[in-house]
């Protein structure tokens, strides 16, 4: 069901700023770590980037999804469909954070897996703007 911070605008936008705010800056020292050849740490450095996306930001999406969203639903029925969108969001984020996981394994920290963390980001930072307008109309 999650708790009172998902359902109050200003901590639920804290959430969201912080969570990306702490993806973007571990995105940004792997690639630190690659510049500085510091493979094996950067590689490291990147599955705990994506243990963080678990923990943190898809964890946040589970609590949203487990309740809240249903809600925020019963409140205002014309939000179904945005609340379809907002979890097909969550799901993409969910497959390529495992996908992602599964090419570190196999092939190491490749250009491909810089490509699908920051494609995270961008995917992140969409669905929060938009998950803010449409469920607490903020522009």
């Amino acid at each position: 069901m999650g708790g009172p911070s998902l359902r109050q605008q200003h901590a639920h936008h804290a959430i969201h700023e912080g969570g990306l705010a702490g993806a973007i800056s571990k995105t940004e020292e792997v690639e630190e770590l690659l510049e500085a050849k510091e493979f094996e740490v950067a590689r490291q450095a990147a599955e705990h980037l994506l243990e963080y996306w678990e923990t943190r930001i898809l964890s946040h999406a589970d609590a949203e999804e487990d309740g809240f969203y249903q809600e925020m639903e019963e409140k205002q029925p014309s939000l179904k469909d945005a609340v379809i969108r907002l979890a097909r969001d969550h799901e993409l984020m969910r497959i390529i954070v495992s996908d992602t996981k599964a090419l570190l394994a196999q092939e190491g920290l490749t250009p491909e897996v810089l490509q699908q963390l920051h494609a995270l980001l961008v995917v992140n930072a969409v669905h929060s703007r938009d998950e803010e307008r449409l469920l607490f109309g903020e522009k």
